[in-house]
């Protein structure tokens, strides 16, 4: 790898069933839709076509992350490839938002609180009820966990704080070792990373949305630092695989909550 950039591929899963029906979804299990899993074929495909193979990917314990890994890794051939999850690459938990509608949230609300809950950096949710947090506690995933690791509602900067840890420890030292890395997880917790390998402010990180299923490829730096100027029709120095698509999910990802159609 002497001279050669590193390669981190970034993909949000597949469309799932709540992505769909425009409801928040955070750490709730659900699966991906017909489209999510074309989706996650697609992303492998445009991977084999770009000659991006990874030697390690990573993903969250959530199964719509993992079902988009393992469809998009078959699709490139790379089935082999050893797949870890972590909670660290959960979705944010939103707290008492989870399962309830992003648009009926916003007709209830208002417009500034629904998109201070939805995507600012800062401001947590609702936290869930004290009954419901004991059912993480008891979930297998999260058994392991000392209990203050159990969220009842995260901001972004919560996401980060936990993210980081995974990405210092377990995939720079991949990346370093192996040359490419990919990482399926979730819009927050892809939002998270992104914030922190482009260093972009915490006022600027409202504005940034990630579509679902499109591989996002950076290129690092001895340093692991990410190499090109910030795209400005993304706000990302990453570039996708597919950047009209990207630019059109995006949008859609944007509109989720109005009386525009989500889509995504």
């Amino acid at each position: 790898m002497a001279g050669a950039p590193y390669r981190l591929v970034l993909i949000r899963h597949g469309e799932s069933t709540w992505n769909k029906s425009g409801r928040f979804t955070g750490w709730i299990d659900v699966p991906l839709t017909e489209r999510g899993e074309e989706q996650a074929r697609e992303a492998g495909g445009l991977l084999r076509e770009h000659g991006l193979l990874p030697a390690r990917a990573h993903t969250s314990v959530l199964q719509r992350a993992i079902r988009t890994a393992e469809l998009a890794l078959a699709a490139a051939q790379l089935s082999h490839v050893p797949l870890a999850k972590s909670w660290r690459l959960n979705e944010r938990h939103y707290g008492a938002l989870q399962g309830r509608d992003k648009a009926e949230v916003r007709e209830r609300y208002g417009e500034e609180q629904f998109r201070l809950w939805r995507r600012s950096y800062d401001v947590p949710p609702p936290p869930l009820p004290e009954e419901e947090r004991g059912e993480l506690a008891r979930d297998p995933r999260y058994a392991h966990l000392p209990p203050d690791a159990l969220p009842a509602g995260e901001c972004l900067k919560d996401v980060l704080g936990r993210v980081l840890p995974y990405w210092q420890d377990v995939i720079a030292p991949q990346l370093r070792l192996y040359g490419t890395v990919l990482v399926c997880a979730h819009g927050n917790s892809l939002r998270a990373l992104v914030k922190h390998l482009d260093r972009i402010p915490d006022e600027e990180i409202a504005s940034l949305d990630i579509p679902t299923g499109i591989p996002l490829l950076f290129e690092l730096d001895g340093q692991l630092r990410p190499q090109g100027a910030r795209d400005p029709r993304f706000g990302l120095s990453g570039r996708y695989l597919d950047p009209e698509r990207a630019l059109r999910e995006a949008a859609k990802v944007k509109a989720e909550g109005t009386a525009q159609p989500a889509g995504a």
